[in-house]
């Protein structure tokens, strides 16, 4: 069985938000919904100041804190692939599991509109669905958190998991150049125009994922946490950093 992850090399990212343009788009988002956010902040003082940007993903921990705060087994981590969703179904919006994700990377859609006019207003949703977009995105699969949600759920990053999970068994990345896997790549990686993102089996040692984390020195975010994330990020210095601990509050 594969454990997909992701590599995102922060010397390439530019910080363009293609990857949070084509993932809204792919898992018909609500404006201001980002499950593919890229933030970006100030470090240093005056007059040293510098604008830096940081993407992220859900990180598909391995061990992840908010599949064991959740009350109603909602929140699961499935051992083929190594994803972590949400079963909308059995999802109360207790929000717990917001609270235990460090990485602030869970939406509660219900609440008032990140981005005016609420879109909701303008198409509603039918059969209890938040709203109707004028785009589709995969056909809804509740028990993995994937299509149009219903009201009164979280959602999150599935990893493209309608797209990844039917990838051919024994592969060892996921790659937009290959014709063989281009369509099982997840929407985010498709689009990187610098290339900045890489998707494969952590599993696999012949993997590009787990070389460029060897040779490049792979790091995971707040990994003080326990959560073993599984997407790493590359940084030699330039361009984009990987932030300190409370970088991933600090927006504009």
């Amino acid at each position: 069985m594969a454990k997909w992850g992701m590599v995102i090399d922060l010397d390439k990212c530019t910080g363009c938000q293609a990857c949070t343009t084509a993932c809204a788009m792919e898992n018909n988002r609500l404006p201001g919904e980002n499950w593919q956010d890229v933030l970006f902040y100030h470090e240093g003082t005056y007059p040293n100041v510098k604008l830096q940007w940081f993407p992220r993903p859900c990180m598909h921990c391995e061990n992840p804190s908010c599949v064991s705060v959740c009350p109603t087994g909602a929140t699961y981590k499935m051992k083929d692939g190594g994803y972590v969703l949400i079963d909308w179904n059995k999802c109360i919006g207790c929000k717990a599991c917001m609270v235990a994700c460090p990485y602030g990377v869970r939406f509660y859609t219900d609440e008032k509109a990140v981005v005016q006019p609420d879109l909701r207003t303008v198409f509603p949703g039918k059969n209890g669905r938040q709203w109707d977009p004028p785009y589709k995105g995969p056909h809804d699969d509740p028990t993995h958190g994937v299509g149009i949600q219903p009201h009164g759920v979280v959602s999150k990053c599935t990893f493209c998991y309608h797209k990844t999970s039917t990838a051919p068994k024994g592969v060892a990345d996921l790659d937009e150049d290959d014709p063989a896997t281009k369509e099982h790549t997840p929407a985010c990686v498709r689009v990187c125009p610098p290339k900045a993102r890489y998707f494969g089996d952590l599993d696999n040692p012949q993997s590009k994922v787990n070389k460029l984390i060897a040779d490049k020195r792979g790091v995971r975010l707040l990994d003080h946490t326990g959560n073993k994330p599984q997407v790493y990020y590359l940084s030699g210095g330039a361009g984009a950093a990987v932030p300190s601990s409370r970088a991933h509050e600090r927006t504009t």
